[in-house]
């Protein structure tokens, strides 16, 4: 009977349609977010030499491709990445490509090395790989142990190993952001995974005060480095030269009103904005649609992730639970600290807005990641039912003997 009861754990037998209210969440996400990054990114297309439409064209296929990827991998049962090799491939693959960045990685303009370059102009971002491997196999590990989660030794250690060495990698590059991101979804992983939180308090604090460390013996050697830079502009944006990104941020959130200047109309996006298509494309939103549009945007966030936790609620399966957390919380908490940092709540990091921020690699990747959240929602197992069936029957026929 165990046996059979396995084989039913492997099987789908019965599915659903997705959840429609996940997917036109994303839907409407990803249609505002190139509307928007056309509006902001048209100035700059124009004083590149380039045609106006340049970049808000150019993700719209990066948009189109990973809309169909995500059809079509919300067809695909999302167990195929429970394999070992899926797992353990896609960490050991994003930990090259993070340590060829620091060989032959690109900066393009940041002062941050963070990409690879594919040839001419084209380039991506390891650390958005980076992002889909840690879920894959925290999820997959996770699932394997469990039953020994409370271990400190088991559950708490690889898995602060194994971030610390991605986190190692990136802050190398340096991106402080993706850093923080990809902590905060492992160590929300291995939590709802069982282990102990006072665990995970203890190995958080080491962390933040390692990092707390680096960056204070940067600051008080007078070392104006990336982080030193990025805190004093923080404390005080309109003190430095170096702060004038955010200056110009606070202005268009500050012009925007109550009901913004019109879409279309922002003034800010004529080249005093920096990166205004890119990691501030959300300063634009505040400037042109005012304080609700952006609390709009805001809400549908937040749609979105009450939407992807309740898939991961009603998933059968631990593994299922735990990617769909993974990548509704990559999502989520990428969108707080996107806007976080353009509202100066958080020091200069460089991290985009889903949906919203240009850049093909991020696109496909969370459109992509948002196909295995639908599949997620899609598959319903009965396994449960099957026990509960097997139980009934066997009380049926003892009360009946």
């Amino acid at each position: 009977m165990a046996k059979d009861i396995r084989k039913l754990e492997k099987r789908k037998t019965r599915t659903t349609g997705v959840n429609m209210t996940f997917a036109i969440v994303i839907l409407i996400l990803l249609g505002l977010g190139i509307v928007m990054m056309f509006s902001a990114s048209y100035a700059i297309a124009i004083n590149e030499g380039k045609s106006g439409e340049y970049y808000a064209l150019r993700q719209a296929i990066f948009g189109g491709v990973g809309l169909i990827a995500m059809i079509i991998i919300s067809f695909i049962d999302y167990h195929i990445y429970q394999k070992f090799w899926v797992a353990i491939g896609s960490y050991v693959g994003s930990v090259i490509l993070l340590v060829l960045v620091l060989f032959i990685g690109t900066d393009l303009g940041s002062g941050c090395k963070r990409w690879l370059r594919l040839g001419g102009s084209q380039t991506f971002q390891p650390s958005e790989i980076a992002k889909f491997a840690v879920v894959i196999l925290f999820a997959y590990l996770i699932d394997m142990h469990h039953d020994k989660m409370k271990q400190f030794k088991v559950g708490t250690l690889p898995f602060i190993a194994l971030l610390g060495i991605i986190a190692g990698l990136l802050l190398k590059q340096p991106h402080l952001s993706a850093t923080i991101l990809i902590c905060l979804i492992g160590i929300a992983l291995i939590y709802v995974g069982g282990a102990k939180w006072w665990h995970l308090i203890l190995m958080g604090l080491a962390g933040v005060a390692a990092i707390a460390g680096i960056i204070a013996s940067k600051v008080i050697s007078g070392e104006k480095g990336y982080f030193a830079v990025r805190l004093m502009t923080w404390k005080d944006p309109f003190a430095y030269d170096e702060g004038f990104q955010t200056q110009q941020s606070l202005i268009a959130i500050g012009s925007g009103g109550l009901f913004g200047l019109g879409l279309g109309e922002s003034r800010q996006k004529f080249l005093y904005l920096p990166e205004s298509e890119n990691d501030f494309v959300f300063s634009i939103v505040c400037e042109e649609l005012g304080l609700f549009g952006a609390i709009t945007v805001i809400l549908l966030f937040v749609l979105l992730i009450a939407q992807g936790f309740h898939i991961a609620m009603h998933c059968k399966d631990r593994f299922g639970m735990l990617i769909a957390i993974g990548f509704t919380l990559q999502i989520g908490l990428q969108a707080f600290i996107n806007i976080a940092v353009v509202s100066n709540v958080m020091p200069n990091t460089g991290i985009s807005l889903p949906f919203f921020s240009y850049g093909g690699t991020a696109l496909m990747m969370q459109l992509a990641q948002m196909g295995i959240v639908l599949n997620v929602s899609r598959g319903r197992y009965v396994v449960g039912e099957e026990r509960q069936r097997r139980k009934t029957s066997v009380s049926t026929r003892q009360s009946t003997a």
